[in-house]
């Protein structure tokens, strides 16, 4: 067996398992396989992600240059969420609604931080405002670094 990753004419991509490649040609010619989205029977491959594993002797090394880069990542984490503590007023699930009143000029302009839905920062993307969402690494948090 074989997964290959398909793509219908409307981008929707998903994974399908074939005997070969001709058992795929074969399915697609005769209508066979369906976007599971749209139905739409279009379908073609794209290509695959995969990955190919270091030999022993490069993966130590590569593992413990990856060490140092994890520690780096880890402080400059911490860092940025120090800053934006310090320097972002915390409106926790009142996100949405004080980033849309801060966009229509209702309250003044400042930085703002907290949390929001899916369906919050839908509404935020629909109504053009650009805001960024990452991890909240804690500078006083015990991570093993």
């Amino acid at each position: 067996m074989i997964a290959f990753d398909l793509k219908c004419k409307n981008e929707h991509t998903f994974e399908g398992w074939f005997e070969d490649s001709d058992n795929f040609n074969d399915q697609r010619k005769k209508g066979l396989i369906t976007c599971p989205i749209c139905e739409d029977d279009s379908i073609t491959k794209v290509p695959s992600t995969f990955a190919i594993k270091n030999p022993p002797s490069q993966q130590k090394h590569s593992e413990q240059k990856g060490a140092g880069n994890y520690k780096e990542l880890i402080a400059l984490g911490k860092a940025i969420s120090s800053y934006v503590e310090k320097n972002f007023e915390d409106v926790g699930a009142d996100f949405t609604k004080e980033a849309l009143k801060i966009h229509y000029g209702v309250t003044e302009n400042r930085n703002i931080r907290g949390f929001s839905s899916e369906q919050d920062e839908k509404i935020l993307k629909e109504e053009g405002i650009k805001f960024f969402k990452f991890p909240v690494l804690h500078s006083d948090s015990e991570t093993d670094v």
